[in-house]
């Protein structure tokens, strides 16, 4: 199953031990983890401006996540699908690459029921899948 994680899961799952940093290590353990640059540097920035990381840390993180996730390309939507142009970007980083699930937070997505066959309602499969382990 590919899935991608929003930056904002991504730098919730690093920045406490809520509900995000089990769903992001399932996800490591268990599925394909989809990313793009533009996720990576979102998560970068929001590391270094809103939690206050230091750079050679957040480095670390992003380096890690290239590691243990698949960086892919994607090609722009030909209509606008949210109000935000970075939101659209997930979606079509999900669309170019098959992906089952999108993880967010983001409202502009969770209103989103379902993109082509892009799913959003991931916390269900991931709760059932983490009591299999």
């Amino acid at each position: 199953m590919k899935i991608i994680l929003d930056s904002n899961v991504i730098v919730a799952a690093f920045a406490a031990r809520g509900l995000c940093h089990p769903l992001f290590e399932l996800c490591l353990e268990r599925y394909t983890i989809i990313t793009s640059t533009h996720i990576l540097d979102e998560v970068s920035k929001a590391l270094r401006t809103k939690l206050e990381i230091p750079g050679q840390t957040v480095l670390q993180i992003t380096e890690f996540l290239k590691e243990f996730c698949t960086l892919m390309d994607y090609k722009a939507l030909t209509q606008n699908i949210c109000r935000d142009k970075d939101d659209d970007r997930i979606l079509a980083l999900g669309k170019r690459n098959d992906v089952n699930y999108i993880v967010t937070g983001d409202n502009d997505l969770l209103i989103l029921e379902e993109f082509e066959s892009i799913k959003r309602e991931f916390w269900e499969v991931a709760r059932k899948d983490r009591k299999s382990l």
